[in-house]
């Protein structure tokens, strides 16, 4: 896993990356988070969240939409990694974690991916145990952390 610090929105719209995947819930909201700014920022990749229907059967799944920004196309993957948004306590389910990479592996293998800390910020999950599943799967593929700043 690489890591680096920046903005991964703006990252991904200058070229660095081909994939962005962030974690969503089943719900088809993005009304929080990271996913909240993709939401406003490429309404097609909310488009494609609305595309599914709500509810916990698409846990473990994606849905995506490929958006071109200053001359660059890259696709957003909504990863279901949480059943709901609502209540405290840890809402990312691990498995569902390790489903979502598995997709990404399978359908976008040899593509410069990046993504936040998907399921340990709002969704309350364990970083380092997101990370050892992350790693796991996205075993041998160019992937890469974006710790957020300004």
């Amino acid at each position: 896993m690489n890591v680096v610090t920046g903005n991964l929105l703006d990252l991904a719209v200058n070229g660095h990356f081909d994939v962005l995947i962030h974690g969503c819930n089943c719900q088809c909201t993005m009304g929080a988070g990271i996913a909240k700014q993709i939401k406003q920022r490429f309404p097609a990749a909310f488009e494609a969240d609305l595309r599914t229907s709500a509810g916990a059967q698409k846990l473990g799944t994606i849905s995506f939409a490929t958006v071109t920004a200053q001359s660059h196309s890259f696709t957003i993957v909504n990863g279901y990694t949480q059943v709901h948004w609502r209540g405290n306590g840890v809402k990312v389910d691990y498995e569902a974690v390790r489903s979502v990479m598995r997709h990404v592996k399978s359908q976008f293998a040899g593509s410069r991916i990046g993504y936040p800390r998907l399921g340990a910020g709002l969704a309350g999950g364990d970083w380092e145990r997101i990370a050892h599943i992350i790693a796991e799967e996205l075993a041998g593929e160019n992937h890469t952390l974006v710790e957020y700043a300004l």
